[in-house]
């Protein structure tokens, strides 16, 4: 059959030119694309050898070889594969995306930056005119397995394309680039170079099932006529005969071909997942835990994830990256694959290898792929469950888990709804309840004492400020065991988690302080308490006018046993760390005063009540609620509004006092 010439479409011949003349700098992708097709090849041959018994195909050394000659300036990418006949090329090759192109030109002019564009350009299918980054022609000769005749298809990339029929084309496909001049400018690597090649099969295909090797070069001209001249013509060696000629090299292996996660667990060493933990985190400890999943069915993936043993410096750093390693059919796609991890779990480490996906699908598809939505449901299923796991099984492990990651995790009570309640069982605090270990929400409720309804916690900047607040005096004398919470998430998540198995969380320092115990009181209690309000009602008026521009109210309470007063938020305000914490984020929040509370049972607060009693219009009276207030503040550890006029106040009552 003769040499048929054909013309681009239109949008075909402008998606060539953006390939010829392409700004992206990673043009290596080229060359993982010429390989995965050729994976692709070889796959479907082994698979067509197994159906049908009469296939004349050699399936005895199945691979690609890869074959860079410098002097020529060529590089060609063969397999011997399933190969195509005439008619698939035509319609497989010839034709650019055959549905799709105009949207993927729109996509690539839209892309707003290079790891963008990259990602499209396998996406609809043209991945192998991504070889018109590097080169001036391409050109692919193929022959069908079982068929006697090859085809050889050719172009420059311009206005079109041949096709001839050729008769001595072996099994597979051979893709030749004629590469474009070394000293072009938009051609940033030599790739005849075979550290070059190394590099990208390393980065992109190491774990293609198939062996990929690199054919040594040829000996430039001047180097055999040297090797020539080194032995005299007529000389001769032992014996009479004249030096044999060296065995031609090797070919070189590039890639591993071992995808640890396709094997099962007792097929692989703990040393062999922890040099590929290594090698994908950069970070030389051993991982702390390896977790293994595989599914099967209508949508096939495997992954390998590991947890580390410590946090990396940029755990909380804006600049953090995170996400798995994405592969398809072993072919690397990205690094970082964010649409896979949710940003609570950013620390998780691993691989993920689907079979379906397109290759090179962008950032911006994968998260709205529904089979990527569905890989990371099951992938974080899989984390919360291994991390429960260690909590019985492995405690010391989820020792250190917890202290290297436990702040991060607890982001996931915010914005993952769907695992909340996997994520409150697997968290664990310091209490007052342990001064040694840290407890879980379900070792509180199982030590609960008989009657309490509630899960108390109280948040601070440290342990040693929330052991000493005045908040904890009553639950301490009375027995209840209160949580101590100290990271900055704690004050957002507790807002955002009502209850824990039926038991509602509440804060000590805010709200009325309504111990359970004191619903058991009888009503002599309850009698004695209602004399108090009214003995204390005017002094509590007059405090809440004076104090008007600090405080919405004065109250007594019954949460104090040693100290005078402590200030508490009202139920359902923002409390003061919180709105300190979003002030760092940017966002001000309307300021809420809060409520101060008067033990009625210190001697300070019931002389003041006498003292108001005999006199209302004493100036002392005045320093003293500025002094109580302030001391009240300085005991939970928080900041004055006048330090000075504070320090001047309580030293002239000093000063009369002696």
């Amino acid at each position: 059959m003769p040499t048929e010439t054909f013309e681009f479409q239109v949008e075909a011949r402008q998606l060539l030119q953006m390939m010829i003349h392409s700004i992206y700098s990673n043009k290596d992708v080229f060359l993982r694309e010429l390989i995965s097709n050729a994976s692709d090849a070889l796959d479907k041959l082994r698979i067509e050898s197994l159906r049908d018994d009469s296939l004349d195909a050699d399936v005895s050394d199945l691979h690609v070889e890869i074959e860079p000659d410098r002097e020529a300036r060529t590089l060609t990418v063969r397999d011997n594969g399933v190969g195509m006949s005439r008619e698939e090329v035509v319609e497989l090759i010839g034709t650019i995306a055959k549905s799709g192109t105009a949207e993927l030109l729109s996509r690539l002019r839209e892309a707003k930056d290079e790891s963008t564009a990259e990602g499209l350009i396998g996406q609809f299918g043209v991945g192998f005119y991504s070889s018109f980054m590097v080169a001036d022609e391409v050109t692919l000769v193929t022959r069908k397995a079982g068929e006697s005749e090859g085809t050889r298809w050719s172009s420059t990339g311009e206005g079109g394309y041949t096709v001839e029929t050729v008769a001595d084309a072996p099994q597979g496909t051979a893709v030749i680039l004629r590469l474009k001049p070394e000293d072009a400018e938009d051609q940033l690597f030599d790739y005849t170079s075979p550290w070059k090649i190394r590099e990208i099969v390393k980065r992109y295909s190491d774990f293609i099932t198939w062996p990929v090797r690199m054919a040594p070069e040829a000996p430039a001209a001047e180097d055999t006529e040297t090797a020539e001249a080194a032995t005299p013509e007529g000389e001769e060696g032992a014996e009479g005969e004249k030096p044999a000629a060296s065995a031609p090299p090797e070919p070189e292996t590039l890639n591993s071909m071992k995808a640890l996660w396709a094997r099962s667990r007792d097929e692989v060493s703990d040393e062999e997942y922890h040099e590929l933990y290594k090698h994908i985190s950069h970070d030389w400890t051993d991982p702390l835990e390896t977790i293994q999943l595989r599914a099967e069915g209508t949508f096939e993936y495997q992954s390998l994830l590991f947890l580390p043993a410590r946090a990396p410096h940029d755990l909380f750093s804006q600049a953090n990256r995170r996400g798995v390693q994405l592969y398809v059919k072993r072919v690397f796609i990205m690094d970082d694959c964010e649409a896979l991890v949710p940003e609570y779990l950013r620390f998780v480490k691993g691989v993920v290898d689907a079979q379906d996906l397109s290759l090179n699908v962008s950032r911006e598809i994968l998260q709205q792929d529904r089979q990527i939505q569905l890989m990371r449901r099951r992938l974080v299923k899989k984390v919360l469950s291994t991390v429960k796991e260690m909590m019985t099984k492995r405690e010391e492990n989820y020792a250190t888990f917890w202290r290297e990651f436990g702040r991060v995790v607890k982001e996931g009570l915010l914005n993952d709804p769907d695992n909340k309640d996997a994520i409150l069982k697997i968290c664990s605090f310091a209490s007052t309840g342990d001064k040694e270990r840290l407890v879980t929400l379900a070792q509180y409720v199982e030590r609960m004492k008989e009657g309490q309804k509630h899960i108390y916690y109280m948040t601070g900047e440290s342990r040693t400020a929330v052991e000493n607040s005045p908040h904890l005096e009553a639950f301490e004398a009375k027995g209840l065991e209160v949580l101590i919470l100290t990271d900055p998430v704690d004050e957002v998540w507790v807002g955002a988690v009502p209850e824990f198995e039926g038991k509602e969380l509440r804060s000590i320092a805010q709200g009325e302080a309504e111990l359970d115990t004191e619903e058991e009181e009888g009503e002599e209690a309850k009698a004695e308490k209602e004399r108090r309000r009214e003995e204390f009602a005017e002094l509590l008026t007059w405090l809440g006018e004076r104090l008007t521009d600090e405080v919405k109210e004065v109250r007594l309470t019954s949460r104090l046993t040693v100290s005078p007063a402590c200030v508490v938020t009202d139920a359902g305000d923002v409390t003061p760390a919180l709105q300190s914490l979003y002030r760092a984020m940017g966002q001000e929040l309307p300021e809420s005063k809060r409520i101060l509370e008067l033990n009625p049972e210190h001697a300070l607060v019931a002389a003041l009540r006498k003292a108001h009693a005999a006199d209302p219009a004493a100036p002392a009276l005045g320093e003293t609620a500025e002094l109580l207030y302030g001391s009240a503040l300085l005991a939970e550890g928080s900041q004055l509004a006048d330090p000075a006029r504070f320090a001047r106040l309580l030293n002239e009552r000093l000063e009369r006092g002696l």
